[in-house]
Protein backbone atom coordinates (compact mmCIF):
# COMPACT_ATOMS: atom_id res chain seq x y z
CA UNK A 1 0.00 0.00 0.00
CA UNK A 2 1.12 3.62 -1.23
CA UNK A 3 2.01 6.17 1.77
CA UNK A 4 0.71 9.72 1.63
CA UNK A 5 3.89 10.54 0.51
CA UNK A 6 4.28 8.33 -2.31
CA UNK A 7 0.96 9.06 -3.32
CA UNK A 8 1.85 13.22 -3.35
CA UNK A 9 4.84 12.17 -5.50
CA UNK A 10 2.59 10.41 -8.16
CA UNK A 11 0.52 13.21 -8.08
CA UNK A 12 3.83 15.91 -8.79
CA UNK A 13 3.99 13.45 -11.67
CA UNK A 14 0.77 13.66 -13.30
CA UNK A 15 0.90 16.90 -12.92
CA UNK A 16 4.43 16.87 -14.53
CA UNK A 17 3.20 14.61 -17.21
CA UNK A 18 0.23 16.46 -18.08
CA UNK A 19 2.42 19.56 -18.58
CA UNK A 20 4.66 17.79 -21.24
CA UNK A 21 1.57 16.78 -23.12
CA UNK A 22 0.95 13.23 -22.13
CA UNK A 23 -2.33 11.74 -22.90
CA UNK A 24 -3.66 11.69 -19.33
CA UNK A 25 -6.67 9.03 -19.53
CA UNK A 26 -4.65 6.26 -20.40
CA UNK A 27 -1.56 7.54 -18.88
CA UNK A 28 -2.99 8.11 -15.16
CA UNK A 29 -4.55 4.60 -15.20
CA UNK A 30 -1.46 3.11 -16.32
CA UNK A 31 0.95 4.69 -14.01
CA UNK A 32 -1.17 4.39 -10.90
CA UNK A 33 -1.28 0.53 -11.37
CA UNK A 34 2.57 0.58 -11.97
CA UNK A 35 3.38 2.32 -9.40
CA UNK A 36 0.92 -0.02 -7.02
CA UNK A 37 -1.23 2.98 -5.82
CA UNK A 38 -4.76 1.58 -5.62
CA UNK A 39 -7.78 1.80 -3.42
CA UNK A 40 -8.37 4.31 -1.02
CA UNK A 41 -4.83 5.69 -1.62
CA UNK A 42 -5.80 5.86 -5.39
CA UNK A 43 -8.76 7.25 -4.52
CA UNK A 44 -6.51 9.93 -2.99
CA UNK A 45 -4.21 10.25 -5.26
CA UNK A 46 -7.08 11.04 -8.54
CA UNK A 47 -9.21 13.82 -5.74
CA UNK A 48 -5.45 15.65 -5.26
CA UNK A 49 -4.67 15.60 -8.91
CA UNK A 50 -8.55 16.34 -9.91
CA UNK A 51 -8.21 19.21 -6.81
CA UNK A 52 -5.15 21.03 -8.32
CA UNK A 53 -6.23 20.90 -11.93
CA UNK A 54 -10.31 21.96 -11.03
CA UNK A 55 -8.86 24.97 -9.02
CA UNK A 56 -5.86 25.78 -11.61
CA UNK A 57 -6.63 29.74 -11.94
CA UNK A 58 -7.05 29.84 -8.57
CA UNK A 59 -4.24 28.67 -7.16
CA UNK A 60 -2.12 30.08 -9.54
CA UNK A 61 -3.45 33.19 -8.66
CA UNK A 62 -3.18 33.04 -5.07
CA UNK A 63 1.14 31.55 -5.97
CA UNK A 64 1.77 34.69 -8.44
CA UNK A 65 0.86 37.03 -5.39
CA UNK A 66 3.43 35.46 -3.30
CA UNK A 67 5.93 34.80 -6.15
CA UNK A 68 8.57 38.16 -6.40
CA UNK A 69 11.21 37.66 -9.03
CA UNK A 70 8.76 35.48 -11.18
CA UNK A 71 5.57 34.19 -12.29
CA UNK A 72 4.30 30.42 -11.88
CA UNK A 73 4.34 30.14 -15.38
CA UNK A 74 7.98 31.11 -15.60
CA UNK A 75 9.31 28.91 -12.78
CA UNK A 76 10.20 24.52 -13.39
CA UNK A 77 7.88 22.51 -13.96
CA UNK A 78 8.55 20.10 -10.96
CA UNK A 79 8.50 23.28 -8.81
CA UNK A 80 5.30 24.69 -10.31
CA UNK A 81 3.90 21.25 -9.78
CA UNK A 82 4.51 20.78 -5.98
CA UNK A 83 3.36 24.65 -5.36
CA UNK A 84 0.33 23.72 -7.00
CA UNK A 85 -0.10 20.64 -5.27
CA UNK A 86 0.88 22.40 -1.88
CA UNK A 87 -1.24 25.31 -2.02
CA UNK A 88 -4.41 23.29 -3.03
CA UNK A 89 -3.95 20.71 -0.03
CA UNK A 90 -3.48 23.95 2.03
CA UNK A 91 -6.55 25.47 0.99
CA UNK A 92 -8.72 22.63 -0.01
CA UNK A 93 -8.09 19.97 2.57
CA UNK A 94 -7.89 19.74 5.89
CA UNK A 95 -4.45 18.22 6.25
CA UNK A 96 -2.38 20.53 9.15
CA UNK A 97 -0.68 22.97 7.05
CA UNK A 98 2.65 23.10 8.61
CA UNK A 99 2.79 18.90 7.34
CA UNK A 100 1.82 20.30 3.87
CA UNK A 101 4.85 22.46 3.29
CA UNK A 102 7.04 20.04 5.24
CA UNK A 103 6.19 17.62 2.30
CA UNK A 104 6.47 20.04 -0.25
CA UNK A 105 9.88 20.40 0.80
CA UNK A 106 10.66 16.71 0.80
CA UNK A 107 9.24 16.43 -2.28
CA UNK A 108 11.52 19.63 -3.83
CA UNK A 109 14.50 18.23 -2.08
CA UNK A 110 13.75 14.59 -3.81
CA UNK A 111 12.23 16.11 -7.20
CA UNK A 112 13.61 19.59 -7.66
CA UNK A 113 16.84 21.43 -8.17
CA UNK A 114 19.06 22.46 -5.33
CA UNK A 115 17.38 25.73 -4.26
CA UNK A 116 14.48 24.60 -4.89
CA UNK A 117 13.23 23.11 -1.11
CA UNK A 118 14.31 27.00 0.40
CA UNK A 119 11.66 28.66 -2.63
CA UNK A 120 8.91 26.14 -2.14
CA UNK A 121 9.23 27.00 1.76
CA UNK A 122 9.14 30.48 1.08
CA UNK A 123 6.59 30.38 -1.41
CA UNK A 124 3.92 27.97 0.40
CA UNK A 125 4.72 29.83 4.16
CA UNK A 126 3.87 33.06 2.56
CA UNK A 127 0.64 31.92 0.96
CA UNK A 128 -0.57 30.26 4.37
CA UNK A 129 -1.52 33.28 5.96
CA UNK A 130 -4.07 34.13 2.51
CA UNK A 131 -5.43 30.47 2.97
Amino acid sequence: MATRHQVRQAVISLLYAQEMGSEMSEFKDEFLEEKKIRNEQRNFTTSLYDGVNENLTALDELLNSHLKEYKIHEIGVVERAILRLGAYEMKFTDTDKAVVINEAIELAKELGSDSAPKFINGVLDAARSDI
